[in-house]
């Protein structure tokens, strides 16, 4: 087996494989149907017939600008200080951009960007608006087949981010969509609903665009080809919190020769071991500070890979969000620990000001016992959430407190806690610091005080 492994993943200087990686926007991965959802993502299904699906996949910020900093350099949110949405790093860091470069690389990005600043991320820029155009990306695959260089291509969708207005609908009546039991079955929901997973399976066709490329230029068993669905969608539970279906995402990957096809993968990984793999994939050696760990052995059939992984959320700078309000996280392949830091706050965020979400508040204050326990749930939290991931993978029984997990749970706080000493997260401090880490508001302090975080790059 050391052998096989040896001999399928040393990578050549004069083979070096490509790299294509689609990222949708603001979608749940248990709704795309081959992690057995609703929406109709046929092209999706297809790369996972052809590769490895990951049933396991997490992110540690649920928010695109955080987790787009956090793929694209491999450093954790708070230690980059790319953690508030909209945000930056410093201009010193190092990038997918840098460390592929050096190892003979183009890397090029078509569609929606979300980081700063752009010495970092300082790739060949493919013009076009929110989304990948792929006319332009075919002109540039066939351009760098001709110069027999290899490439990373990072096409970042818009979809499905609200307000879902892209898509057939019809395909997915109001009346027939199957709604999440943490829903509030309301017309305003389902018709919402409805939009979004028409949505996504416009970005399918996006996915299968891409696809197509790559096999018409004759590159599809040359190249390393990995779609991820993001964080959540923007209702509620999802998107902006540290429950799976915040953090957890879709990743399915192909590469052919190295990749069994038709397989499914139950390791723990995260969003901070693709830039470790993308080094290693292009025949370098993934520098000791970034926090992630290549998946070639993962890749290769390895079911294990880590035993934590760790989320966190802040609301401070947010559009319609609360003043501030810090979440930490952490998950076993058993048990999810949520700390939330303000409890006394009202969670608010862009979701709760939503048509779906008032639509569940109207009908709460009907005194509807349902809509009334779930928009309670949302908006007011306890300290701690505790979750049985195995017996509840919704989340939707908090067993915090409960003497019979007390250790479990105390091993689980004190395991974050660690996390967070080693990023330099200070919780409740670092939430209060997090509108100096947002590009708008950039600008260097007149009485030169210094930043009471030291976000220092590890």
């Amino acid at each position: 087996m050391r052998l096989f492994l040896l001999l399928v993943f040393t990578i050549s200087a004069s083979a070096k494989p490509n790299i294509v990686f689609i990222i949708a926007d603001d979608c749940t991965f248990r709704d795309l149907g081959c992690y057995g959802g609703q929406a109709h993502t046929p092209n999706i299904n297809k790369l996972a017939d052809q590769g490895m699906s990951f049933t396991r996949c997490f992110q540690t910020a649920p928010m695109c600008s955080p987790t787009r900093h956090n793929i694209y350099t491999g450093i954790p949110p708070v230690v980059s200080g790319a953690y508030p949405n909209h945000t930056f790093v410093a201009p010193e860091t190092k990038s997918v951009v840098q460390y592929l470069s050096k190892l003979g690389y183009t890397v090029a990005q078509s569609g929606k960007t979300h980081v700063s600043p752009n010495k970092v991320f300082s790739w060949t820029k493919i013009p076009g608006g929110q989304n990948p155009q792929f006319g332009k990306v075919d002109s540039f695959i066939k351009e760098q087949a001709k110069k027999r260089k290899p490439f990373c291509l990072l096409l970042c969708s818009n979809e499905p981010h609200s307000p879902w207005n892209k898509g057939d609908r019809s395909r997915y009546p109001v009346d027939q969509v199957k709604l999440p039991p943490y829903f509030v079955d309301t017309p305003e929901t389902r018709d919402g609903f409805s939009r979004y997973l028409a949505e996504i399976t416009y970005f399918d066709s996006q996915v299968g665009e891409a696809m197509d490329i790559v096999e018409k230029n004759g590159l599809t068993d040359d190249t390393l080809f990995i779609v991820t669905s993001e964080q959540g969608n923007s209702f509620a539970f999802a998107k902006w919190t540290c429950y799976d279906n915040g953090l957890q995402s879709a990743l399915i990957a192909r590469w052919p020769g190295h990749i069994k096809s038709g397989s499914k993968n139950p390791a723990m990984i995260q969003y901070l071991d693709l830039l470790p793999t993308f080094i290693e994939v292009a025949g370098g050696i993934p520098p000791v500070d970034l926090r992630g760990k290549s998946l070639l052995p993962v890749f290769a059939g390895k079911k294990s890979h880590k035993e934590f992984v760790y989320g966190i959320m802040t609301t401070r700078g947010i559009n319609d969000g609360s003043p501030h309000y810090g979440i930490r996280s952490v998950r076993s392949q058993n048990y999810k620990l949520i700390w939330n830091l303000t409890p006394e706050i009202k969670f608010v965020n862009r979701c709760t000001t939503a048509p779906e979400f008032r639509s569940w508040l109207a009908l709460a204050a009907t005194g509807h016992a349902d809509a009334i326990a779930k928009t309670s749930r949302y908006q007011i939290r306890p300290e701690f959430e505790l979750y049985d991931i195995q017996k509840d993978p919704l989340e939707m029984t908090n067993l915090a407190g409960k003497p019979a997990l007390t250790k479990i749970q105390s091993n689980l706080h004190q395991g974050l806690r660690a996390w967070m000493r080693s990023c330099n997260d200070l919780g409740k401090a670092t939430e209060m610091a997090a509108l100096e880490h947002m590009t708008r508001n950039q600008k260097k302090k007149k009485n030169g005080s210094k930043n009471p975080l030291d976000h220092k790059k590890r």
